[in-house]
């Protein structure tokens, strides 16, 4: 039972024929259209939920840890940290450590680490300058196909679009033809009964007058004798 009222509920009666009606553009019917909706928009006041039968969004399923550490800073408007250039830094022992030789192997250790950084770096710009653009012809493959495929799905909906649109115009032309038939029918009739009433008070303006004379002739008979 619930679900027969739901799709009650979410049927849409349309009562528009747009390829039969008339007199959309006539000068004024655009404005009072408008009026209206603006008049029921103003006065209505939903009674229900009309998305109740979708599911509730859920905006942090896409959030990454990183995403949401971002957006918890932007809620506590807090300031993006600064890039930190530490990592890049070779610094000398300090002070009071000048002659330890252990504290000059760890800045050596730091310095190669460094040098070996900078050489991996060169080494992948190397790779993509020989490979990135091969790379890039890929990729660049991978998008026409892709959009090749959303343009032949587009097509297919501009298609079905299309043939929708026909049929419901096929079948407005068709249900107007019928429309226009049985309007003619009912002025027929409308028009035939309007007679009809005339008729019967004319019978009946017919009826009283000689009914009037029968009685006045009545009477004078009666007076005679």
């Amino acid at each position: 039972m619930s679900q027969i009222q739901s799709q009650q509920s979410e049927s849409v009666i349309v009562d528009a024929l747009p390829y039969i009606d008339h007199g959309y553009d006539e000068p004024g019917v655009r404005e009072a259209a408008l009026a209206m909706v603006e008049e029921e928009t103003r006065r209505y006041r939903p009674t229900k939920n009309y998305l109740e039968h979708l599911q509730a969004m859920n905006l942090a399923a896409f959030e990454t840890p990183m995403m949401k550490k971002e957006f918890d800073r932007l809620a506590a408007r807090q300031p993006m940290d600064t890039l930190s250039m530490k990592r890049y830094e070779l610094p000398t022992p300090p002070a009071g450590k000048m002659t330890d030789i252990q504290a000059w192997n760890e800045c050596v250790d730091n310095s190669m680490a460094q040098l070996e950084h900078q050489r991996t770096r060169i080494l992948n710009l190397e790779l993509m300058l020989e490979y990135g653009g091969e790379s890039w012809k890929v990729y660049n493959e991978v998008l026409v196909d892709m959009l090749n495929k959303v343009q032949t799905q587009l097509s297919e909906v501009k298609k079905d679009i299309q043939e929708v649109n026909w049929t419901r115009k096929n079948q407005q032309t068709q249900v107007g033809e019928k429309m226009k038939q049985l309007e003619g029918e009912w002025v027929g009739l409308v028009s035939k009964n309007y007679e009809i009433e005339q008729a019967l008070l004319n019978m009946e303006a017919e009826y009283e007058t000689l009914k009037k004379h029968h009685e006045k002739s009545t009477a004078s008979v009666e007076t005679k004798t």
